[in-house]
């Protein structure tokens, strides 16, 4: 016990230090942590905690969570690729009513399928990405295409620069963000029906029936790339849920309160990981310091080495993959991880403002203009957060 005490006091320190904000300051400490060493010894890992192997001082914050299991029939659950709710795990965490977290509750292989279309599907026109301002109109717009053989031979040759897909950091769905008015009407391109419902049947586990998926963005991320802290805001109603899937590589999460003087609490999200923010943590500070390499080397987690079954469920919105797409796939995520964030941006009946509502520079910073990496080529203008 005490070993583990001194492992965490750095962490502790930090947090309490008078100055720079706690978020802050345990931002950096965990972008700079080393795996492996004692450095990690305060993040819960929620994928343990139901075998009670999560020992961390953190896991005294974790209680279980209720879902409600006869929302979601087992056959629909079937179709979106998941295990039938009654054998999902959730959990909570004390001072954080309305969090949500559900280690990976999809079955078996069947995250190769949302995997293929982040990558392929999801990133082509007429879905806005980073790299639009940045292409001529003569380059290339399908980035799959692109960038498929690249990825199928950089094993042979390392030395090849990125292709399109390795510079990908974010694409937006259904209502896409504008800078000036926030989500609007005048622009949308059709949500993809196959993650609407696997975001409505989720939702409907953690009690939101109803939820509709209007919005998504989704983030792409390198090993030296970064979230910075802030609060998703950008939607008109925030009584409905936010849900955040991740797949590939494992990150650090940190997840903190209204203001940024409150210590964050970290947390390992790993491949099938699902977060659940609502009530009362629907508007807190959070970011991802940290993507964390295989320690395992290039390598995928065990969860992505299962194949996608051969015949799937009568009804399914899952769709085969071939072992070609999957090649490319998971030469992708060995160093990289893809996170889908999935948004209902109106209430029930309510319609878009006419006039844009003036906001303050902060409020208006979409989360997807924080994810940065080291030698990214491709780079959004970055907000000045301490405004």
């Amino acid at each position: 016990m005490g070993k583990m005490a001194a492992a965490v006091s750095p962490v502790a320190i930090l947090a309490t230090e008078p100055g720079e904000d706690a978020f802050r300051k345990l931002f950096r400490f965990y972008r700079q942590s080393r795996p492996g060493t004692a450095d990690l010894g305060g993040v819960i890992d929620f994928s343990a905690a139901h075998g009670g192997r999560s020992t961390g001082p953190g896991a005294q914050k974790v209680v279980r969570s209720q879902l409600s299991v006869s929302s979601v029939s087992e056959q629909d659950a079937h179709r979106a690729g998941l295990k039938p709710v009654s054998k999902w795990q959730a959990y909570g965490l004390k001072g954080y009513p309305g969090f949500i977290f559900i280690p990976n509750p999809f079955l078996p292989g069947y995250q190769w399928h949302w995997v293929k279309q982040c990558l392929k599907l999801y990133s082509q026109k007429p879905n806005v990405c980073n790299l639009d301002k940045h292409m001529t109109k003569e380059e290339p717009r399908d980035l799959w295409e692109q960038s498929k053989e690249f990825l199928r031979y950089k094993e042979v040759n390392k030395r090849r620069p990125r292709s399109l897909l390795e510079k990908l950091r974010w694409v937006t769905l259904g209502y896409h963000y504008n800078w000036d008015s926030k989500y609007s009407a005048d622009h949308y391109t059709p949500f993809p029906s196959d993650l609407a419902f696997l975001s409505e049947q989720v939702a409907a586990a953690c009690g939101f029936q109803g939820f509709r998926a209007e919005a998504g963005i989704l983030n792409y991320y390198r090993l030296d790339s970064t979230l910075g802290i802030h609060v998703d805001r950008s939607e008109l109603d925030h009584s409905r849920p936010l849900l955040s899937f991740s797949f590939g590589q494992s990150a650090i999460f940190l997840l903190g309160g209204l203001k940024r003087d409150e210590a964050p609490t970290a947390m390992f999200m790993h491949s099938g990981d699902i977060m659940v923010m609502s009530g009362s943590s629907r508007l807190l500070n959070h970011a991802v310091p940290r993507v964390l390499p295989n320690p395992e080397g290039e390598g995928l987690p065990h969860c992505l080495e299962t194949p996608l079954p051969a015949v799937l469920p009568h009804g399914a919105v899952v769709e085969p993959c071939s072992s070609e797409d999957w090649q490319v796939c998971a030469s992708y995520l060995r160093t990289a991880r893809v996170n889908m964030t999935v948004r209902q941006v109106l209430a029930t009946g309510q319609d878009f403002p006419l006039e844009p509502v003036e906001e303050q520079k902060r409020d208006v910073t979409p989360d997807f203009c924080h994810l940065d990496d080291q030698n990214s080529h491709v780079k959004r203008a970055r907000l000045n957060l301490d405004s």
